[in-house]
């Protein structure tokens, strides 16, 4: 059985500190970018289960790429995070999340 993988976007290095400290131990591959060329580099190649998706990141705005994320990852749980303007919405395989993301929460997520 193969693991589950987590693509981390986001230019705070603890947050993708705290996502492997979580997330490995539950035996889930984390991979982390902190921009989003970077990020879209690792998404293309290992296709991950979940997007933790940041909007504010050195070389444009993340959520900029929610439609390409969608329209060719459907299977990819998108959750977009920002500590500003957050606006309340979900879909089945898309989540918007405020910061700070709270341990709890993504416990839940990840069971």
């Amino acid at each position: 059985m193969k693991n589950k993988k987590v693509l981390i976007i986001d230019d705070e290095e603890d947050l993708g500190i705290l996502f492997q400290r979580l997330l490995n131990p539950k035996h889930i591959d984390v991979y982390v970018a902190h921009t989003i060329a970077d990020g879209m580099k690792l998404l293309e190649e290992q296709n991950p289960d979940f997007l933790f998706l940041d909007n504010n990141l050195p070389d444009g705005f993340g959520w900029g790429q929610t439609e390409y994320i969608l329209l060719n990852y459907p299977k990819t749980q998108l959750n977009l995070i920002s500590a500003l303007d957050v606006p309340k919405t979900s879909a089945s395989n898309f989540r918007i999340l405020e910061k700070p993301l709270l341990l709890e929460e993504l416990t839940k997520m990840f069971g």
